[in-house]
């Protein structure tokens, strides 16, 4: 039997129904390489291909569900038919790894890139900043085609060769922003009351499950603070999450911060976010995972064997060396 403190980064990591060899994650990073028409490009083959070797799975950048919702206007999309195949390329260069690959499925909301949305939407007309401008109110009846478009996309992204989906609920995108008091001030069944205010994550993780069904993993990246008086808190977002966990809609949560506001963290040290995790994981009975400058196989090793999370992520150090999550699996504790 593998005790907590016996547990490293090495140790496989069970996720809903699936089991992955290792606890080392590659987090998803914006490649800002896509077409015009938001397809994988041949960077996103080569790119993924080489980050992907030893790691237990690996998520890809922010994959837009309407083309109304990219982050950046070189994003990539799943938001038709046509993507399925570029897509289909890049997961079959990953699983050549012998790894398992997740997208990130994701809308803008009132973060979405003007130079590519036609309409700014969001829970409440509230702007994110000057640059962006006052998104319109969603109705219901927008908010039900939107999750439609979270379905579809999870359609496409099993056709693509995804071996998962995480959610992307955090950094101030739209789902983000119907989380947080802050920027969701609606009355109605979507907003008022903590439970109301994950209405839209948990009816857009029922559609995905309706794709997906019961054993694919579902992962949810969260924001656990809007480093704001008033925001979203670890604990807040934990008892939020707790019964959408309970009910089989989610696997695991990936736990990050901020990004409602235009606002920064005063300080990013090593692990800046890992307390927001080790809060979660105290309410949470699904793995949780920790990002945030957690570059060390020592550091990586202690956070899992002090149960302060389950997993770690990485990212940025990838991008300067492809090698270094490789490297990193391979150092002894």
């Amino acid at each position: 039997m593998i005790t907590t403190k016996s547990r490293n980064l090495d140790t496989p990591i069970t996720i809903g129904s699936t089991e992955f060899r290792n606890r080392l994650i590659v987090a998803p990073m914006q490649q800002y390489k896509g077409s015009p028409q938001g397809y994988a490009t041949e960077h996103h083959i080569q790119h993924y291909a080489r980050i992907a070797k030893g790691v237990g799975f690996l998520i890809v950048e922010s994959t837009a569900v309407s083309a109304n919702g990219r982050l950046v206007p070189n994003d990539i999309g799943i938001y038709s038919d046509r993507h399925i195949d570029p897509l289909k390329r890049v997961t079959a260069a990953v699983h050549d790894q012998q790894t398992p690959i997740f997208v990130q499925l994701s809308h803008g909301g009132r973060k979405s890139a003007p130079e590519v949305t036609q309409r700014l939407i969001a829970p409440s007309a509230i702007p994110y900043d000057d640059f962006y401008g006052t998104p319109a109110e969603l109705s219901v009846s927008d908010i039900e085609a939107l999750i439609e478009d979270y379905r579809l996309a999870a359609r496409r992204s099993i056709e693509a060769g995804f071996d998962g989906i995480e959610l992307h609920a955090a950094h101030g995108f739209l789902i983000h922003q119907f989380l947080s008091p802050l920027s969701n001030h609606r009355s109605d069944a979507y907003g008022g009351t903590p439970q109301g205010r994950a209405k839209l994550l948990r009816d857009t993780l029922a559609a995905i499950r309706s794709e997906t069904g019961p054993h694919y993993p579902v992962i949810v990246r969260v924001s656990a603070t809007d480093y704001a008086e008033g925001g979203l808190n670890p604990q807040e977002l934990a008892l939020m999450l707790k019964p959408l966990a309970a009910d089989g809609l989610l696997d695991a949560v990936d736990v990050s911060s901020g990004g409602l506001l235009p606002v920064q963290p005063a300080d990013t040290h090593p692990g800046y976010q890992l307390p927001a995790a080790a809060i979660m994981k105290q309410h949470l009975h699904v793995p949780v995972i920790a990002v945030g400058k957690i570059y060390t196989r020592s550091f990586a090793d202690q956070i899992i064997a002090d149960g302060l999370a389950d997993a770690v992520a990485i990212g940025r150090p990838l991008l300067e060396d492809p090698d270094y999550a490789q490297a990193m699996i391979g150092l002894q504790a």
